[in-house]
């Protein structure tokens, strides 16, 4: 209760003595006097407890600022460290993809390193085995002073000329003296109208000619010498290159083992490649046929009708054209 409270209840005290028709006198100054001694005395001691309440409601005030001052301190820390923890993974993120992309970019250096061992090591063994024709080829050379031959199994393993046979003709502008070896080459760039008609790195080969050609361009082309197929063996079509071989493995067909046996040949069911197989330093696969543009172990066939139905070409020039001619060329022969 407050000092107005006190007046208030005073006043009313006062109005009840005035309704109970007091008369002025002795008794009303007593009454007013008795009221005034206890009103006062509480009117001083709640002002005192109002002015000693102001403090402790500060305080709390003051307590409530602190802890909301606290709150708001803990706030922006919980946020700047969320902002550090961010960063951070940030950071550690990027470090990871740089490490990732740098062990990629080590890797494709290895790749690359490695493809270029491996293309060396073959340059080297190419050139190893050109030697190895070339010795051969030199050794032959001086043995074989003109090559010939009639059957099928005479231009695959003969070793020596036959005498008095002529070897078939061949519009080559090489002699037969160079023809024998097996590393010379019968290759020679030309204008070759035809060529127009075909896509660049196609092989056309004219049966009449034994020849073969390589589109190199518009109206251009590298004619090479070759030996076809026999009488009986010749054949005609399109087709493409399926699949390539270095040093091929020669597997006679069924059919050639039976129709040589029946003349008294036997051939072996595989031979392994080298030097003296008859399919030579490289062999082309021609799809959808058993025929093959490969080399020989017999370059004084070359320029003949000898085979049966293969492309027949020089050690030298099959591996130029097994370099240049990629898998899926087409191939179109004429007879």
């Amino acid at each position: 209760m407050n000092a107005t409270t006190l007046w208030q209840a005073c006043a009313a005290v006062v109005t009840v003595v005035q309704e109970h028709e007091f008369k002025r006198g002795v008794e009303m100054r007593k009454i007013l006097v008795a009221l005034m001694l206890v009103v006062l005395p509480l009117a001083g001691l709640t002002a005192v407890a109002a002015a000693a309440a102001t403090p402790a409601e500060q305080q709390q005030q003051q307590l409530l600022k602190k802890k909301q001052a606290a709150a708001e301190a803990k706030k922006k820390a919980d946020a700047k460290k969320a902002a550090d923890a961010k960063k951070a993974a940030d950071a550690k993120k990027q470090a990871e993809a740089k490490k990732t992309a740098e062990a990629k970019r080590q890797a494709e250096a290895r790749k690359q390193a490695e493809t270029r061992k491996q293309a060396e090591a073959r340059k080297a063994a190419q050139t190893k085995r050109a030697a190895t024709n070339r010795k051969i080829a030199a050794a032959r050379k001086a043995q074989q002073p003109g090559w010939a031959c009639e059957g099928f199994l005479e231009c695959l393993f003969q070793d020596k000329p036959r005498a008095g046979v002529q070897r078939a003709s061949t519009r080559s502008s090489k002699s037969s003296g160079q023809l024998a070896s097996m590393n010379e080459t019968t290759g020679s760039d030309i204008d070759w109208a035809p060529a127009s008609k075909y896509a660049v790195g196609s092989i056309v080969v004219s049966t009449p000619e034994r020849a073969l050609y390589l589109v190199t361009g518009p109206g251009e082309a590298r004619r090479y010498s070759v030996g076809v197929g026999r009488e009986g063996f010749q054949w005609s079509g399109t087709s493409t290159i399926v699949s390539k071989a270095e040093w091929p493995t020669w597997r006679p067909p069924a059919e050639m083992i039976k129709r040589e046996a029946a003349k008294g040949h036997i051939l072996p069911p595989e031979m392994a490649g080298g030097p003296e197989n008859p399919l030579g330093a490289r062999a082309l696969y021609i799809g959808g046929t058993i025929f093959r543009i490969h080399g020989t172990n017999s370059p004084g066939s070359i320029g003949g009708a000898v085979s049966s139905g293969c492309i027949r070409m020089m050690n030298a020039d099959v591996i130029e054209l097994y370099e240049r001619v990629r898998v899926g060329a087409k191939v179109h022969v004429y007879q």
